[in-house]
């Protein structure tokens, strides 16, 4: 586990370098090696988001979603994405979702 742990550190390292490629295809690896790896799947969203691939974040959001459906942080960045997309009737289900969630 802690193979996986350090690369999720490198993959988050690249992250704050704005190295999003090299970031993705890290965070990639390690789901592929652990689909039900939250934190890689939640990232790998707002890698993505960062790239402005806003399709991509998404549906990278919503893999997390399913993970963890009562999650805040995964409906406040659906919330962002959907936002930057220009969908913001469903932006606005999903924050409503973050604040039902941080109530919990």
């Amino acid at each position: 586990m802690s193979n996986l742990q350090d690369q999720f550190d490198d993959a988050m390292f690249d992250f704050s370098m704005n190295d999003y490629d090299s970031c993705i295809e890290k965070l990639a690896a390690i789901l592929a090696a652990a689909p039900d790896n939250f934190d890689a799947q939640l990232s790998l969203g707002m890698a993505y988001y960062r790239k402005e691939d806003y399709p991509r974040a998404i549906a990278e959001g919503h893999k997390a979603e399913r993970l963890k459906p009562n999650e805040q942080l995964v409906h406040t960045n659906l919330s962002l994405f959907y936002m930057k997309s220009g969908d913001k009737t469903t932006a606005e289900h999903h924050g409503l979702q973050a604040r039902i969630a941080s109530g919990k």
